[in-house]
């Protein structure tokens, strides 16, 4: 193949959309894997009770509306089938559930692309692996002593299980606050805790705004330093939720415990608190282990970007990394990487292809 997509989120089906514009054919040029059982990328995944109407700014793919969505279904059912016409509609070809578990140097400007269906020798690769596959759990001391249940946002089952329990909720971010929200009406006692204080913003927020953020997010990434998430930066909407949700206490937040114990977690100022349940609403961090041969890790623990190509490895875009993190930024990530490619494949400009339909 010239080039292997590996995922099928939002970036990824963006990228392969724009390879196909391109004259690049699904099966011919080029190939997309992906590791999950059906379409719909990490939102298939997602609590039955984040419903459409409760997802923050999702944006449609590239050459397809999402129109008509019923905002009360479960936002896994709503996406799953769009993103799942959009690959009927567009011809992509994915092939599924494929696991990729190691890029290599394949010598003649090739990287080897190791799966479980094989491996590929590909010009280029779009990486496009999000970030649910790696949940992040702070560890504490006492972590292993707690007798109650310890799960995370990526085990959020929804707000049912939690009814009559003593429940910590630890995060700061949009996760953790929906989470919070929701098991606070079914559970005998909730805390939030958050290692740092929470900034709630008010008013529109514009894309000068969005804009800004992003570039703090991308910043990192161009000093090869692990990206944060943009919501990092831009501060959690004040939604009337939100404010009912603060008037009543259950957005009252304490600062990180120090310690965990066999009834619940404790702090160095002689505070506790019991708990059943602690819920890790701690957030992702980027899958990317299967690109560890490749050494484009910089000393700071992150990859280094220019725009999505890889700095230490030009054959290399990322999508849905850092600054692309979102969905809007998914979709242009996806373009992007797609015109690099073309420089890469074609430098003259020069080489022809069979139109690939779209």
């Amino acid at each position: 193949m010239d080039v292997v997509v590996v995922g099928a989120g939002q970036a990824g089906l963006s990228a392969a959309y724009h390879l196909r514009r391109a004259g690049l054919a699904p099966d011919r040029d080029f190939v997309v894997l992906d590791h999950a059982p059906r379409p719909g990328g990490a939102w298939q995944f997602r609590w039955p009770s984040l419903t459409y109407g409760k997802v923050h700014g999702m944006h449609s793919l590239p050459g397809m509306e999402l129109t008509g969505a019923d905002d009360s279904r479960p936002s896994s059912e709503v996406i799953g089938a769009y993103f799942a016409a959009y690959e009927e509609t567009f011809g992509l070809r994915v092939h599924r559930p494929v696991e990729v578990r190691a890029v290599r140097e394949g010598g003649g400007g090739r990287l080897l692309v190791e799966t479980s269906e094989g491996t590929y020798r590909a010009r280029a690769l779009i990486n496009a692996t999000g970030t649910w596959d790696r949940p992040f759990w702070p560890r504490l001391p006492g972590q292993e002593t707690f007798r109650g249940r310890q799960l995370h946002t990526a085990d959020y089952p929804g707000p049912e299980e939690f009814a009559g329990l003593r429940v910590v909720v630890v995060g700061g971010g949009a996760s953790g606050t929906q989470h919070l929200m929701e098991i606070a009406e079914v559970a005998a006692e909730t805390h939030w805790v958050t290692r740092r204080p929470p900034v709630f913003r008010e008013g529109p927020f514009g894309a000068d705004e969005g804009r800004a953020a992003v570039a703090m997010v991308e910043e990192r990434v161009r000093r090869g330093l692990p990206p944060r998430s943009v919501v990092s930066v831009t501060g959690l909407p004040l939604t009337d939720a939100v404010r009912r949700a603060r008037a009543e206490g259950v957005l009252d937040r304490l600062p990180m415990f120090d310690r965990i114990t066999p009834e619940g977690v404790a702090w160095d100022d002689g505070r506790s608190a019991g708990a059943d349940v602690i819920l890790w609403a701690t957030g992702f961090r980027a899958a990317i282990d299967h690109l560890a041969p490749l050494r484009l890790r910089e000393r700071g623990g992150g990859i280094r970007l220019d725009g999505t190509r890889a700095v230490r490895d030009p054959r290399v875009q990322l999508v849905g990394y850092g600054p692309s993190a979102s969905t809007i930024g998914a979709n242009r990530a996806g373009r992007s990487a797609v015109r690099a490619i073309e420089r890469l494949l074609d430098p003259a400009g020069r080489r022809e292809r069979a139109p690939a339909g779209v």
